[in-house]
């Protein structure tokens, strides 16, 4: 767990430069996360990393501290530990590389879930940063999720050949 914790903190540092969304490998490694240490650890290793940034460790990509829940991208974090409780509830067995993949899918799913309506309802009514339905959809989905489909293969494919290896060592 705590491995992974402090990967997701470097992932938030690992920025792939494309224009106007930033993008970070945290998405690669909260979903290895839930696949290597299943649905329980998986999940209580992303919130260690959230209780480690709200306790006001810079693990954060833009800092840390309490007051990072009023930053509209918090539901995004929220959703990293959610999505990697699902993968690892999904993925648990699992032996091909579509059902890991439809595992990684189902928890990117959750992480826009939960962080785009963190979004509109932080910028509407917490911290007055207005955002509209269209907006919202078009910066924080349709621009970023071409590059976190390709992380959710990426981790399949790792998953596919790491799964196997960890359940002979735990033998």
């Amino acid at each position: 767990m705590a491995f992974f914790s402090a990967l997701i903190a470097i992932g938030a540092f690992l920025r792939i430069p494309v224009p106007v969304c930033p993008f970070t490998l945290q998405l690669l490694f909260t979903t290895m996360a839930g696949l290597l240490l299943g649905s329980r650890l998986g999940g209580a290793a992303v919130w260690v990393y959230i209780a480690l940034g709200l306790l006001g460790l810079p693990v954060f990509t833009n800092g840390g501290g309490p007051g990072y829940i009023f930053q509209p991208t918090f539901g995004y974090l929220v959703g990293f530990a959610l999505g990697a409780q699902l993968t690892g509830k999904i993925s648990a067995g699992a032996a091909s590389f579509k059902k890991i993949l439809l595992a990684n899918f189902a928890g990117l799913a959750v992480v826009y879930l939960c962080g785009m309506i963190y979004y509109y309802l932080i910028g509407n009514f917490v911290i007055s940063q207005p955002i509209a339905l269209w907006p919202l959809f078009l910066y924080c989905f349709l621009l970023a999720v071409p590059g976190d489909i390709v992380l959710c293969i990426i981790a399949a494919l790792l998953g596919k050949k790491l799964i196997p290896l960890l359940r002979e060592n735990r033998r």
